[in-house]
């Protein structure tokens, strides 16, 4: 594996696997959140500056039966101009397909400074079975290969997991985007420094059970909120009103909280809720003790008691993680909790902590609070990061290091 740092471009068309995977506006097509496009210039640029060519490829959306004008990457192109600060003498060229003519001539025509993105990658089923013959011709179009997709890393597809085999070590690497993810992760589940603090919540106990038994060998404090708080305190004994419950998962909940004391882990659940008699923003509204929620009523935030003991064990911690929001946050009523956590996890990495934010919801919460530049890093893939967190190997990472 070559560093990207170290390897100059000049004269070499790199193939880059980017993650373009943006939301857009159904009727204009205007993309509504561009971070992940914006995290992928400073790589682009490398490569352009030290005078090489970049072929971009990405997927977008879930497209069912071949093209639809709808998840094109044509509409990303106007805001990749801009991205990389290209005149119309200068413009990203847009070839009409992945593999084919089109792509092929425009791939062999580049020169240095230039940059083509090609169309969407899941216009072919053969992307995501990880067709091998599929990833050789994308290989056919680039000098070398550069994986900057940490959000795909985790999915053993053509263009992230089978084409790296097509290009020599020293021509197969991550981009800059890639390394940092990857070294962050690292640093957070090899080198934490304790206190180590893990924030996990969400919804459901069934979507975190790998990566709170793998925490359970790393963390010193695990602080559990969100829906998922609930079957933990019915799994007590508690009672927790129409609360959201897994019912098939109160064994395991049991057997999380047993093993957490015998490795000295404390578990943290939020002592008090903020509850309503519905799952809506016009609710009525009311506070109780987590184990004593009255029938007809659901628990849909985290309370006065919780955030307080959880901003005390957060203001601690040399090292956290934060995966999955404290409650409903996407209603004004119930975002409490989540954006005191964020406020937490930001004022302790000014006192020095190192904090790793990520999850879709958790990376919602630090930009919607405006607190994703107080903490160390917040992470552009959510399912690939809890995978990472769960212990698995990253289809995306294992084909580089090969």
């Amino acid at each position: 594996m070559s560093k990207f740092s170290d390897y100059n471009f000049k004269g070499q068309k790199a193939l880059i696997r980017v993650d373009f995977n943006v939301p857009l506006d159904k009727q204009t097509f205007e993309i509504k959140d561009d971070t992940r496009m914006r995290a992928a210039i400073p790589t682009i640029q490398k490569i352009l500056n030290e005078g090489g060519s970049v072929i971009l490829m990405s997927h977008l959306g879930r497209p069912k039966e071949g093209p639809e004008d709808k998840y094109s990457l044509r509409h990303l192109v106007s805001h990749l101009n801009e991205l990389l600060g290209f005149s119309n003498n200068n413009s990203v060229l847009f070839a009409d397909d992945c593999i084919g003519t089109d792509a092929q001539q425009k791939a062999a025509t580049l020169k240095p400074g230039d940059v083509l993105l090609l169309e969407n990658l899941r216009f072919y089923k053969q992307e995501e079975k990880g067709d091998k013959d599929f990833a050789e011709k994308l290989s056919k179009l680039g000098d070398v290969y550069v994986n900057d997709a940490f959000g795909t890393a985790h999915r053993a597809h053509a263009s992230t997991a089978v084409i790296a085999q097509f290009f020599p070590k020293e021509k197969r690497m991550f981009g800059l985007l890639m390394e940092n993810e990857i070294t962050a992760a690292e640093k957070v589940l090899k080198k934490a420094d304790k206190p180590f603090v893990a924030i996990i919540g969400g919804a459901k106990v069934s979507d975190k059970i790998l990566i709170l038994e793998n925490l359970l060998e790393k963390a010193t404090d695990i602080i559990i909120g969100g829906g998922m708080a609930y079957t933990f305190f019915k799994a007590a004994g508690g009672r927790i009103g129409a609360s959201l419950c897994e019912e098939e998962r109160l064994d395991t909940a049991r057997e999380i909280m047993d093993k957490a004391n015998e490795k000295n882990v404390c578990i943290h659940l939020p002592g008090d809720s903020i509850i309503a008699d519905k799952f809506a923003n016009d609710a009525n509204i009311s506070s109780a003790v987590s184990t004593e929620i009255p029938d007809g009523w659901m628990g849909l935030d985290v309370g006065t008691m919780g955030c307080d003991l959880f901003t005390n064990v957060i203001h601690h911690a040399k090292t956290i993680l934060w995966n999955g929001p404290m409650g409903v946050f996407e209603m004004d009523n119930f975002q409490h909790g989540t954006k005191t956590i964020a406020r937490a996890v930001a004022e302790a990495t000014g006192k020095g902590a190192f904090s790793l934010v990520g999850g879709g919801d958790s990376v919602a919460a630090v930009n919607q609070f405006g607190y994703a530049d107080k903490v160390s890093y917040v992470s552009t893939g959510g399912g690939a990061m809890l995978e990472f967190f769960e212990g698995k190997e990253l289809p995306g990472i294992a084909a580089i290091n090969a």
